[in-house]
């Protein structure tokens, strides 16, 4: 058992019953035949790409199903014979959903052999902004650095803690 994909197109003229009806009978040839119908979808009414038995437009229909290489030969041999539907293609897509999850897997692997991306190191003016304690903030193996203090000259007037540095300051008018 393989698993295939067919696309045909159907007259545009055909009715909703009568394009269900096709699908019911399609289906049914291919279960008769030892085989399962995945799924089915209907496209709707498409522009073709050049005129097919004088038809511009088409309505497609899509089959995912499973069945052996005589089920689907039996099914290709009904779709030549009937008068509503005028393209048709069948795939066999079992072989490429292997190749799917075969990179996928080799993906999965590759990625659990990279490293984790590093925690987010915040920068010298977030730490002395106090976010958070030196610990936190530190490197894995490099000691603890405290924030540099500001030397003033004497008699001059001593600057304010760093943590009030993060409050807005008002502007002052120029003269």
């Amino acid at each position: 058992m393989r698993i295939y994909e067919n696309l045909f197109i159907v007259k545009p003229d055909a009715t909703e019953e009568e394009i269900d009806s096709l699908i019911e009978q399609m289906s049914k040839n291919i279960t008769t035949s030892g085989g399962t119908v995945d799924k089915v979808e209907k496209w709707g009414k498409r522009r073709l790409a050049y005129k097919v038995e004088k038809q511009r437009e088409g309505y497609y229909v899509l089959l995912t199903f499973t069945a052996d290489s005589q089920a689907v030969r039996e099914f290709e041999r009904r779709m030549r014979v009937q008068d509503a539907i005028i393209k048709f293609l069948t795939v066999r897509i079992d072989e490429t959903l292997k190749r799917i999850e075969k990179r996928k897997k080799v993906r999965e692997k590759r990625a659990l052999r990279r490293p984790k991306p590093a925690a987010v190191q915040p920068s010298l003016a977030q730490q002395m902004l106090g976010g958070g304690s030196e610990e936190a903030h530190a490197a894995p193996g490099l000691p603890v650095v405290p924030p540099v203090a500001v030397h003033a000259a004497p008699g001059a007037p001593v600057p304010e803690p760093v943590a009030a540095a993060a409050e807005p300051v008002a502007a002052t008018p120029q003269e």
